[in-house]
């Protein structure tokens, strides 16, 4: 084996450290590889060790199997290092410092035989405290201890040849095994038993599994480019958190790639891929984002006597690489989202073309070390990825204009925001000549008071009372109102997961289509598909008041800010504005000869200044003046008056689907999204669409809503950025405005066909989402697994919001029944009916 090649590539994100010609294809063995060393077959029986921190030292050969060697893998420790490798014949494990020291010292290297015919192991790892083995063989997994040569337990339970084994980072006691039976098994290796077994996963043969111990999630990924991410907790059943394939992903960051950087024709010297090639996920592995540790300015020493920067790990660590025959993908998979694509074809200057097998390991300073042989030749390469923040698609993100929820400026002069609705002064007296009418006071009441003709004179005149006794004054009872008048939502207690209350909102089944709370928490508005508006207290006792009016559906339901007034929007394009108390609206608005599309979306903007509605691709904006009083003689006569300030268009011409405002405080961003899978940020300030994301879903968003926190909970600034879309077959989205990227994805709960909503909690730890499976879900907004599953309803989960004022969840569900729940260490649980 000849090395050549060192430190080759003139792309500084991907460099070719070393470049190994060997004698025989290694396409599809297990190399191995740490941050100061990799290991590589030489000759097929020995194995040669390069330490990759001193490029001058010489490279270590290590003799002892008298077969082919088909895996190895380097111990979880660094003092001492240890390195497993496997043939036919043998598993020995090397201690690399004491190898070293054996060749300075001119006597021949060797290890520990641990297990002596296996047969072919195609995989080896070891376990956290590097005190056993794992050694998959045919259909078995070998569990040997790395101290000297016992076979602790055999492992038989899959119908196929093992692909791969690791041991669980937080539990040395869980191994996790996947076959080509396409199957991944949950090994409790005290008892020897199955704890889980999972169901056959895809077409393809599972290839690579990785643990993720802050999530507490397994990963596995398959031959076909699917990838699977599982929660793994206590009782060991599985549940599915994200499932993706690694060519759409691929697909979806190219397009978005277009979007963002049109002028610079591809980032990264990313290239479109006239055809379609499989994407085999043949190696997983998590990366931490590594941040300079500010408390430590010196420097760290290797065990190698090697310096390195001190660095401390970034909070989120759901990225994980994915070696891939044709190069490297850097997914979070907390978004189902592709970072970057390094790909061979991109990167001429490197020695392979096409990849058999990968070895990953997170390196120093902030860097990645790949090990990966050629899929059709003889070579073995040593790649270093440092992710310097050039050319990704966040840094592009970051030269767009700053979009934030919070205002920056003020308005601009001819800003949209600035129209006022100009009030009528009163009319002149009008002249009247002599045969004039002169105005008489009309009544118009069945009964008239009086004048007092008719009664009697009063005959006794005012006396005055003198030498009146005051009353000694006594004890004054005051009533006090114990308490603040505006309580903080507590910050630190549970999701609410204990059902309280659970009625039917009407004798037949009908939709509950939308709900909303008061900004007090006090009152509960819900619109139904029977036309009707219902109006509850918040703890969903007494009677409702009933508001009818509209002719369809009610769409959407929405209350001002001050709560004096409330509106609805219905389906038959009508949109009516209720004064708080009266069963009359104040004003009706729309039809079909106002508006050719359903309202979608309608809401009180910027304090209430503004009627803010789509219908169609149109986003109206209205001023308005409510007056509920009215005349006696002209009754029919409305006094209120709206007027259209600004009708904005969609930049594709699109139709809205769902629109998403602020009107807690003043702000100058509008959410809307598209029927073509859009989302658009409008700016209000100037009247113009401000940013666009494509693709933003796989199907049309049919629900967006924002973190707005309430008055009764305080949060940082940032944290009002955040926003969900929902979408049929997609899950929920958690956004950031700033960037326009998705951050977390929650995909647990089922939604295939109706429209189920979700919600921010008012402290912002929470969200919570409908589902199709008759039941909600909870959500920790830091977490894609969900938290709680509150189940017993009826029926399909339309729509979840939460209490401003107290930690409560209302759910509505497609037979008209409401639930409330409550967190459990402050909720009375009572069966739901």
């Amino acid at each position: 084996m000849d090395g050549c090649g060192e430190g080759r590539g003139t792309n500084r994100l991907m460099v070719e450290k070393l470049s190994l010609s060997c004698d025989r294809l290694l396409s599809h063995l297990q190399l191995a590889c740490c941050p100061s060393h990799c290991a590589s077959p030489l000759q097929g029986k020995d194995l040669l060790i390069h330490c990759l921190l001193d490029p001058e030292l010489k490279a270590l050969r290590l003799t002892g199997h008298h077969g082919d060697i088909s895996a190895m893998v380097f111990g979880t420790g660094r003092d001492p290092l240890l390195l497993c490798s496997a043939s036919a014949d043998y598993v020995i494990v090397w201690d690399i410092r004491r190898c070293y020291r054996r060749t300075r010292e001119g006597v021949v290297a060797s290890g520990t035989v641990i297990g002596t015919l296996l047969g072919k192991v195609v995989h080896l790892s070891f376990c956290p405290c590097d005190e056993r083995v794992a050694a998959c063989s045919g259909a078995k997994v070998y569990i040997l201890n790395s101290n000297i040569e016992e076979v602790l337990s055999v492992l038989a339970g899959h119908l196929g040849p093992l692909t791969a084994a690791e041991f669980c980072p937080w539990n040395k006691d869980i191994l996790v095994s996947i076959s080509e039976d396409r199957t991944f098994k949950v090994w409790g290796l005290k008892m020897e038993q199955i704890l889980y077994q999972s169901a056959v996963l895809s077409a393809s043969p599972l290839l690579s599994v990785l643990f993720l111990e802050k999530s507490r999630q397994l990963v596995t990924g398959a031959a076909d480019g699917q990838v699977w991410s599982f929660t793994l907790p206590e009782d060991h059943r599985c549940h599915l958190v994200t499932k993706l394939d690694l060519h759409k992903v691929q697909q979806r960051h190219q397009r978005h790639l277009d979007t963002v950087a049109p002028q610079t024709g591809g980032v990264l010297g990313i290239t479109p891929d006239p055809v379609e090639m499989a994407k085999p996920v043949l190696r997983i592995c998590a990366y931490d984002r590594w941040l300079p540790d500010i408390d430590h300015g010196q420097q760290s020493v290797f065990p190698y006597g090697i310096r390195f920067s001190v660095y401390a790990p970034c909070i989120d660590n759901s990225w994980v690489w994915m070696g891939s025959s044709d190069g490297l993908y850097l997914v979070d998979l907390g978004t189902s989202e592709l970072h970057m694509t390094l790909l061979f074809r991109d990167h001429p200057n490197l020695s392979i073309t096409m990849a058999g097998s990968w070895a990953m390991s997170q390196g120093l300073d902030n860097s990645m070390i790949f090990v990966v042989t050629s899929l059709f030749e003889a070579l073995v390469s040593v790649l270093e990825v440092r992710l310097l923040g050039s050319g990704s698609v966040d840094n592009l993100c970051q030269h767009l204009e700053g979009l934030s929820v919070m205002p920056s400026a003020p308005l601009i002069p001819e800003s949209p925001l600035n129209a006022e609705l100009k009030k009528k002064g009163p009319k002149p007296p009008t002249k009247t000549g002599k045969r004039g009418v002169k105005e008489q006071p009309l009544v118009f009441h069945t009964q008239v008071k009086s004048s007092g003709y008719t009664q009697s004179p009063r005959m006794t005149m005012f006396s005055p009372k003198t030498n009146v006794q005051k009353k000694t004054p006594g004890p004054t009872k005051t009533k006090r109102k114990i308490g603040c008048l505006v309580s903080d939502y507590p910050g630190d207690t549970a999701a609410p997961s204990v059902p309280h209350t659970n009625l039917s909102t009407v004798k037949t089944p009908t939709p509950v289509c939308c709900a909303q709370y008061s900004g007090d928490g006090k009152q509960i508005l819900c619109g139904l598909g029977d036309r009707s508006v219902l109006l509850y207290k918040s703890s969903l006792t007494g009677t409702p008041a009933v508001y009818t009016g509209h002719d369809k559906a009610v769409s959407s339901v929405a209350w001002s800010h001050s709560r004096q007034w409330w509106l609805s929007a219905s389906e038959d394009r009508t949109l009516r504005i209720w004064p708080t108390g009266s069963p009359e609206p104040a004003v009706t608005m729309g039809g079909d000869e106002k508006f050719s599309k359903t309202i979608r979306g309608a809401q009180f903007y910027y304090l209430d200044k503004f009627l803010l509605l789509a219908s169609g691709p149109s986003l109206h904006l209205y001023l308005y003046h409510l007056d509920n009083t009215q005349d006696d003689i002209k009754r029919y006569q409305q006094r209120s008056a709206i007027k259209l300030t600004r009708c904005l268009e969609t930049k594709s011409g699109t139709d809205i689907t769902a629109v998403s405002v602020i009107n807690d405080f003043y702000s100058y961003i509008v959410l809307v999204s598209g029927a073509d899978r859009s989302i658009q940020v409008l700016d209000m300030n100037t009247g113009t669409v401000a940013s666009q994301l494509p693709d933003a879903h796989s199907r049309a968003v049919h629900h967006i809503t924002q973190n707005k926190g309430s008055m009764f909970s305080s949060q940082t600034p940032d944290s009002y950025n955040l926003f969900l879309t929902s979408a049929v077959t997609d899950g929920v989205k958690m956004w950031d405005l700033r960037t326009l990227r998705c951050v977390r994805r929650y995909e647990n709960h089922l939604n295939r066909c109706h429209p189920c909503t979700a919600a921010f909690s008012p402290c912002g730890r929470f969200i919570a989402s409908g589902s199709e499976d008759n039941c909600a879900y909870v959500y920790d907004i830091r977490s894609s697994s969900y938290l709680h599953k509150l189940q017993r309803h009826s029926d399909t989960i339309l729509n979840v919001t939460f209490n401003p004022a107290t930690p409560e969840l209302l759910t509505g569900t497609l037979d008209g029944r409401l639930s409330l729940f409550r967190p459990g260490n402050a909720a009375i649980s009572v069966a739901l009916s």
